[in-house]
């Protein structure tokens, strides 16, 4: 196992992207070169406009970026790279390094701030870094979306068993609509769902098989003609 791969995990599918912004030709081919060698895919820019070309075509996990550049300041690179994906992981590095622009770095989240001239060492550190920080962003979402989805589920569930239980709430879902499941967490193509008697959408996220209660539900609903 690669230190890629082990960065990101054995068998996962994500595979991170580097864009290294670095106008010193030498520099920048010596970086790619140590990136390279540990399995990253790693592109190249030479100036700001080049860069923000780059992120206009392709999708990027982490952005290298020297700041003095023949164009563009490097940070208003990342700052416009981070207003557009702030979820863009970012790293600077530097051969002329003040209080100002680290001060600016921290503000855009930058993850580090290497001061030229660094080790191999310690600009791995900071790309594995980043890149795990990169990664945990990613699960996160993807566990809050996990999270959303059961939550959904079961408010599908107590929504059909009040209206099958309930006919008060029953008659307000058929005279309301929609506007009957204000205070669901569910989402607006739920409450039309649920309001219009789709069974099939309801059958995909109920989560389970619908019992003859709210079933009976459904079918009195699609009994009536849609509003």
């Amino acid at each position: 196992m690669n230190q890629a791969q082990a960065v990101m995990g054995a068998g996962t599918p994500w595979q991170p992207r580097i864009l290294l912004m670095e106008d010193e030709l030498n520099m920048a081919q010596g970086l790619q070169m140590v990136l390279q060698e540990v399995g990253y895919a790693v592109d190249l820019a030479r100036t700001g406009r080049a860069a923000l070309e780059k992120f206009s075509q392709k999708l990027f996990d982490l952005l290298v970026a020297d700041l003095r550049l023949p164009d563009i300041d490097g940070m208003e690179v990342i700052k416009t790279v981070k207003e557009k994906k702030p979820e863009m992981q970012a790293i600077v590095i530097t051969g002329y390094p003040s209080v100002a622009s680290a001060v600016t770095a921290v503000k855009l989240g930058v993850h580090e701030y290497l001061r030229k001239p660094f080790t191999q060492d310690e600009f791995m550190a900071a790309v594995e870094g980043a890149l795990r920080k990169k990664e945990a962003s990613i699960e996160a979402i993807l566990v809050e979306s996990e999270s959303e989805r059961l939550i959904q589920e079961q408010e599908v569930i107590r929504v059909l068993d009040r209206a099958s239980a309930d006919p008060e709430f029953w008659h307000e879902l058929m005279e309301m609509g929609s506007l009957a499941l204000k205070d669901y967490r569910l989402s607006m193509e739920a409450k039309a769902a649920i309001a219009s008697g789709d069974l099939n959408w309801i059958r995909k996220h109920h989560g389970g098989e619908l019992t003859k209660e709210q079933l009976k539900f459904i079918y009195k609903r699609l009994e009536r003609e849609a509003w």
